[in-house]
């Protein structure tokens, strides 16, 4: 008999948890629907050719196998290609530029480590068709909103663009070729290091005085105006590497008049993301109190959609892993911490008050207030502990003497109180509870 427990990788969510992610998502949901963006579901299974040429090195992650009738399947990496998929598939139905939220599970085959899993969920947001860089700056501020509605004290989301990580290669004497093992080698940076990334690239075949340039351009910091200004100067010359500096001034224009607080964001030249399809903007939010990487990133592909149009279709967007920022919400202690559901418990006095109490219990719901009920009559002690155990704040008893007074006992479990109230007055009290919280 096989052990009892989870594929390596892969996590169960207990009640507790699962009350926590669904606040993310909740909240994730909210904000996006507030900025137009519009849901969209995608099946977890993909032919394998189609997530197949799209992901760079990241491919021998994929989770292939082969269905009853020989069909090569895969399972879904990431939302971003299935998105790429559906607007080829579907282009006369949909209008652009679309802006697309979607929630799911992914799957690859990777070492699983502190906040990284083979099985996970994420929320995408993109906004496909628009090459503006107003739609960049958009993505970038939901991040910011997102982050700072769920609390999370001190994140930075940086900001670069891969054209002027190509020009930091290309000034630095390096050839088309070799710049993208510099994508590879900066992309490592926060986890080995100015010292790591150099070995890097001295193993990749940079000459020293390169990989010493590129690692004094790659670490240049500064207010985002410093740090641009200076690296205009340094890229002088290159204008790929203008042309994308002028569009993270455009960027960072459009973040300054949606109202993003500067203190949110900075330029970073050593930020890279690792995913071959970006072409453009980047960008990662992190927190000092998650030394572990990013708490999640994104950025500008305006290629990939187009391998299945067969015509250019540019696209912004990121990704938020709830799992991510699930565990690192339980180390802050962030969000909500509720035991259950329920804001109301309705006890079941006796068998001739069971028809009362479940009347009760079905106008609380129609008010919008989630109710738990008592499957058994009696010993109202046991069902105050039980409700207590669940996490319900609020007990109500409906006895012989309360049904004919048209009367409810309200018991606080939080406070230890207890009260007696008109029937018609429960929903107003409970309603009025649930508004403070909000």
């Amino acid at each position: 008999m096989p052990a009892i427990q989870n594929v390596k990788g892969m996590r169960d969510h207990l009640p507790a948890d699962m009350m926590l992610r669904q606040y993310i998502v909740n909240t994730l949901t909210r904000i996006s629907e507030a900025h137009g963006f519009e849901p969209l579901q995608t099946p977890v299974i993909e032919y394998a050719e189609t997530l197949e040429g799209k992901l760079g090195d990241d491919e021998k992650l994929i989770y292939r196998f082969e269905d009853h009738g020989g069909r090569r399947l895969a399972l879904r990496y990431d939302q971003t290609v299935p998105l790429a998929r559906v607007t080829a598939q579907y282009a006369s139905q949909l209008a652009l530029p679309w802006r697309r939220y979607a929630y799911g599970p992914s799957y690859r085959g990777e070492r699983p480590a502190r906040g990284r899993y083979r099985e996970f969920y994420q929320f995408d947001l993109d906004i496909v068709g628009s090459a503006s860089p107003l739609a960049d700056a958009e993505i970038i501020a939901i991040l910011c909103e997102a982050l700072a509605a769920l609390g999370f004290p001190g994140f930075i989301t940086l900001l670069n663009h891969r054209q002027i990580i190509g020009g930091i290669a290309r000034v630095s004497g390096l050839s088309e070729e070799a710049a993208s093992g510099v994508y590879r080698a900066i992309d490592k940076f926060d986890k080995i290091g100015a010292d790591g990334v150099r070995t890097e690239l001295l193993k990749s075949g940079v000459a020293e005085a390169a990989a010493n340039h590129i690692l004094e351009l790659v670490q240049i910091e500064g207010a985002p105006a410093e740090v641009l200004a200076a690296l205009e100067q340094a890229l002088a010359g290159d204008e790929r590497a203008q042309t994308a500096i002028a569009n993270l001034r455009a960027v960072i224009a459009g973040l300054t008049a949606m109202g993003v607080p500067a203190e949110q964001y900075r330029v970073a030249p050593r930020l890279a993301r690792g995913l071959s399809y970006y072409t453009g903007v980047v960008f990662e939010a992190i927190t000092p109190h998650w030394p572990e990487g990013s708490l999640l990133g994104g950025g500008r592909y305006d290629n990939l959609i187009g391998l299945f149009a067969g015509r250019n279709i540019p696209t912004v967007g990121l990704a938020f892993g709830i799992d991510r920022l699930h565990d690192v919400m339980l180390e802050l202690n962030l969000g909500p911490r509720p035991r259950t559901t329920a804001v109301a418990f309705v006890t079941l006095f006796g068998p001739e008050q069971v028809a009362e109490s479940l009347a009760l219990a079905a106008e609380l719901r129609a008010a919008g207030i989630n109710t738990l009920i008592a499957l058994e009559p009696g010993n109202l002690g046991k069902q105050f502990k039980e409700a207590d155990r669940r996490g319900v704040r609020f007990a109500l008893v409906l006895g012989p003497d309360e049904v004919a007074r048209s009367e409810v006992v309200i018991k606080d479990l939080q406070r230890g109180e207890q009260r007696s109230l008109p029937r018609t007055a429960v929903v107003g009290l409970l309603a009025e509870v649930l508004n403070e919280g909000k």
